[in-house]
């Protein structure tokens, strides 16, 4: 099973529109919050990352909405890495809003690709270690 975490927030006033529907824009900023969490409890913070040379530059973002998230709502972010290649890896989200009895609402789905590149921003072969962190069972 590929680890995975969950991130619970709260929608906020100045991330929606004036119908307080959450706008589209903060989709992709509620991934890079799932992904942080993921990357720590992988073991690998994107500041230990990038203290070693490298970055996880973003080459793609699919959202897939489902249904409007609003003011106030509480949302369960579900992160999970996809695939992982010696340069590339892709990262897979679900968000969804908790409803009565334990249901969840699918919000949206989506996914971000990531090229790692050295300090330079030519693309660059991770290290053996640093891809078993991001490859952990």
């Amino acid at each position: 099973m590929l680890p995975e975490v969950k991130t619970e927030f709260r929608v906020r006033y100045a991330e929606t529109d004036a119908m307080a529907v959450a706008h589209h824009a903060n989709y992709p900023v509620w991934f890079e919050m799932g992904r942080t969490d993921l990357m720590h409890a992988l073991g690998l913070p994107y500041r230990e990352l990038e203290e070693r040379g490298y970055y996880l530059m973003l080459t793609g973002l699919n959202v897939q909405y489902r249904r409007a998230a609003r003011y106030d709502d509480q949302l369960i972010l579900t992160t999970r890495m996809g695939e992982i290649r010696s340069r590339t890896m892709k990262c897979v989200y679900e968000l969804h809003r908790p409803l009565e009895h334990g249901e969840l609402e699918l919000i949206a789905t989506g996914e971000t690709a990531h090229i790692a590149t050295d300090k330079q921003y030519r693309p660059a072969r991770l290290p053996d270690d640093l891809l078993a962190l991001l490859a952990k069972d």
